[in-house]
């Protein structure tokens, strides 16, 4: 199985002028056939708590600080820390996110699929 990683995107431009972050072809392990954004969670609401058969994502803080604790098949659960937008999460099939969202933050999901209901396991 694969475990879920941590890439950076590759990202343009210069203090004065700001910073441009691309997620393209190439820089992603899958094509992006979904994209969606979550934004002004309530402070102490955990998102995620499901995993998927099929589905594998990227997900992306796009402004503010997101923590999440991911639980994979026969394994430990891991700590990981997303807070800088060219940071990106490879999160496999079978991985099971609880995600914390920090003051403002924003979270950024490119997916491999459609959004499928039958894909979404809940227990």
């Amino acid at each position: 199985m694969t475990r879920p990683y941590l890439f950076t995107l590759p990202s343009h431009g210069a203090a004065d002028s700001g910073w441009l972050t691309v997620a393209e072809a190439g820089s992603l392990p899958f094509a992006i056939k979904r994209a969606y954004w979550i934004t002004e969670v309530p402070a102490n609401r955990v998102r995620g708590r499901h995993a998927h058969h099929t589905l594998e994502q990227v997900l992306v803080a796009v402004h503010g600080r997101i923590t999440l604790v991911i639980k994979a098949e026969g394994q430990e659960a891991v700590e990981i820390c997303l807070d800088q937008p060219t940071q990106a999460l490879y999160l496999p099939p079978h991985c099971w996110p609880e995600i914390h969202f920090g003051p403002g933050a924003v979270l950024l999901c490119l997916a491999s699929q459609p959004y499928d209901p039958a894909d979404y396991i809940h227990e």
